[in-house]
């Protein structure tokens, strides 16, 4: 029953993104403002081209405690290795990157255009309306 079921069933399509010329200090307000624990960045076509972490911005603040650097932008801080999956990726997709790694929210794209996110709760949701 999994197999047939679709992350784009389930993601949430209305998600916080970032530029990467966003103020790294107004990207982490937003996250937290959001209870985000992440948020995808895109290009000015809204393709993914990295990926801001809560993990992210703790070391933007290591480094400024070290370095006295004053704010950054998320360009300098973002990851780029990111890891998404595919509107018609199934919930069984899904599950094995999470299962797999420490990811707790997924971007979700249709090529490279962002479309939305997909997290672990949002899965667990899904999967409690269906009992």
């Amino acid at each position: 029953m999994l197999r047939s079921m679709l992350v784009k069933d389930y993601m949430i399509g209305d998600q916080l993104a970032f530029t990467p010329a966003t103020n790294l200090l107004k990207a982490v307000h937003k996250l937290l403002e959001h209870r985000l624990s992440g948020a995808p960045v895109v290009d000015e076509n809204a393709r993914l081209i990295g990926f801001l972490s809560e993990k992210d911005c703790l070391k933007a603040a290591l480094d400024a405690s070290y370095f006295r650097s004053e704010e950054g932008l998320v360009r300098d801080f973002m990851s780029t290795d990111v890891v998404a999956v595919s509107t018609d990726a199934t919930l069984i997709d899904a599950i094995q990157i999470f299962v797999s790694s420490s990811f707790s929210r997924l971007p979700v794209v249709e090529g490279a255009r962002l479309v939305g996110q997909i997290s672990r709760h949002d899965i667990l949701k899904g999967l409690e309306r269906l009992r």
